[in-house]
């Protein structure tokens, strides 16, 4: 095989191996080697190839981990299947960029500096995903980090430097692994030991942080402190194409309201409903509000649930509506409302179109869910007198909005989505997974209710408690806790992100000003 046709399969390889890193295919220890093929193929690489082997890794990765959008886009968007395979193709196309700026930049640095130089792989890729979190609003989806959820010893490290932290960790062993393969070269008979350092180093650092997570995971030292609840998580179970069926909307609300006592039987004291779980406008509708008022008020329980919020505006003598928001509202034991929470950060192509100018053909697939706006303030809201975050849906994918709302004083992280559109694929594993990272960063409980699965309670050290299958009505009663410490990430952020992206700067202006 043509050296050039080798490292393109070299570059696919990376792109395979990072996708089978993360759920459902979930193979973590692939993750430790996945960048190594696409760093060795840029050996040699022209500017423009090294772009392109990027690029390549890129569309395959995400084209591994990304693929369930098509059909969410084709089934629940009512676009027909080419639409939805082309928007799917322009995500994939442009969150490839990252992986093929990582490139571009690795490439300038060792072309300035020498094979050692690779070992800087690890600050560039975290640079570049760091820059995948906020550009356009950002897609955080599957971060390196990610892949170590399920890996408790390695992901203890997230409450220090946060999954960005874990990225840079399993970026470093395969830039190790890179260097042995490219170089230096030998000098005679020789082979230079030099180049095995740096994985001596990276190997000893990965056992430093392998006791260390492994004695903190397995210590638990905060799940026996804080005030403890009784959570009860409800699993509805509703077709995705039943949801807002008319028809369908009394008889779901009440099997809710079914499955709400079946939790309060069973000792609940707070209870969480999904994602847009009522199938009306909580404020909007006496009737329904009230029965939800009465549960809670007869019980004594607190309810936190999902549902859809509308700002109007009047013209002439006619209420119109001006905006609506994907929000959620907690109910007191005293049948009160204690507040709401809009949804910060949407999702693009299920609640607005990003570019919609450019990409007015996407229109449809919003229409079928409705135009929302977003919220601006990450508003904490009261449960039995402690203050308790809501994330909605894939905000939780965010790590700095989750710390914003601890830093403002959430004791609870607490997270409702409704995964119904993404069926069996990957989606709602990788979900939960991601979810999971954010109770380590935090050291919080974390507790998510899922109208179709996965709902689970996961402990600060990321321990499943509780967890439901997909696609099945449950109703999960367990224990977790406020609490008020806080850990390193909580209290410093993104810290090792940000440096990663200053020293990433500097060493491209070193590197040009060199090469130059």
């Amino acid at each position: 095989m043509p050296r050039r046709s080798f490292d393109y399969a070299l570059a696919s390889t990376s792109g395979v191996l990072l996708a089978l890193s993360f759920p459902k295919f979930g193979h973590p220890a692939l993750a430790w080697i996945a960048l190594t093929p696409l760093l060795v193929a840029l050996a040699g690489a022209s500017v423009r190839q090294s772009f392109a082997l990027g690029l390549l890794t890129g569309v395959v990765y995400f084209t591994g981990t990304l693929y369930w959008i098509t059909r969410v886009m084709a089934v629940y968007g009512d676009l027909q299947w080419w639409v939805a395979v082309l928007i799917n193709a322009l995500l994939v196309a442009y969150l490839a960029l990252f992986p093929a700026i990582f490139a571009l930049i690795v490439r300038r640095i060792v072309v300035a500096h020498g094979p050692a130089a690779v070992m800087a792989a690890p600050l560039v890729w975290v640079t570049a995903e760091l820059g995948r979190t906020y550009f356009l609003t950002g897609f955080p989806w599957v971060l390196l980090g990610y892949s170590q959820s399920p890996v408790l010893p390695i992901a203890q490290l997230a409450s220090v430097f946060g999954v960005y932290g874990v990225s840079m960790l399993v970026a470093a062993v395969s830039a190790a692994l890179a260097l042995i393969a490219v170089g230096p070269p030998k000098a005679g008979p020789y082979v230079p030991l030099g180049r095995y350092v740096p994985l001596c180093v990276v190997l000893l650092a990965l056992a430093v942080v392998a006791v260390w997570g492994s004695r903190r995971a397995a210590g638990r030292e905060w799940t026996h402190t804080g005030d403890p609840i009784r959570v009860g998580l409800i699993q509805g179970n509703v077709d995705q194409g039943q949801k807002w069926d008319p028809a369908r909307a009394s008889a779901i609300f009440h099997e809710y309201l079914r499955m709400t006592r079946e939790a309060i039987a069973q000792g609940a004291q707070f209870v969480l409903w999904p994602e847009s779980s009522t199938p009306f406008y909580f404020e909007e509708d006496r009737p329904g509000a009230e029965m939800v008022r009465a549960i809670a008020r007869d019980a004594r329980v607190t309810i936190l649930f999902g549902s859809d919020q509308v700002d109007w505006r009047v013209e002439g003598n006619k209420k119109i509506p001006d905006k609506y928001y994907n929000s959620a509202f907690v109910v007191r034991p005293d049948g009160t409302t204690a507040g709401a929470y809009r949804k910060m950060h949407l999702v693009p192509f299920g609640e607005y179109v990003p570019l919609k100018e450019l990409l007015f053909f996407a229109a449809p697939l919003v229409e079928a869910v409705g135009p929302f706006s977003a919220g601006v303030d990450p508003t904490l809201l009261p449960v039995n007198g402690h203050p308790v975050s809501v994330a909605i849906c894939y905000e939780v994918v965010y790590p700095n909005l989750i710390r914003q709302f601890v830093v403002r004083g959430s004791e609870l992280l607490t997270t409702i989505t409704n995964d119904a559109w993404f069926g069996s694929t990957s989606a709602p594993y990788q979900h939960f997974a991601q979810a999971s990272m954010r109770a380590i960063e935090e050291g919080r409980y974390l507790v998510r209710s899922a109208n179709t699965g996965i709902s689970g309670i996961v402990d600060p050290y990321g321990h499943v408690v509780a967890e439901t299958r997909i696609f099945e009505p449950a109703v999960v009663v367990g224990e977790a806790r406020f609490l008020r410490h806080s850990t390193f990430y909580a209290r410093h952020g993104d810290i090792v992100a940000y440096a990663s992206a200053v020293m990433t700067l500097a060493l491209v202006v070193v590197s040009r000003r060199r090469v130059q």
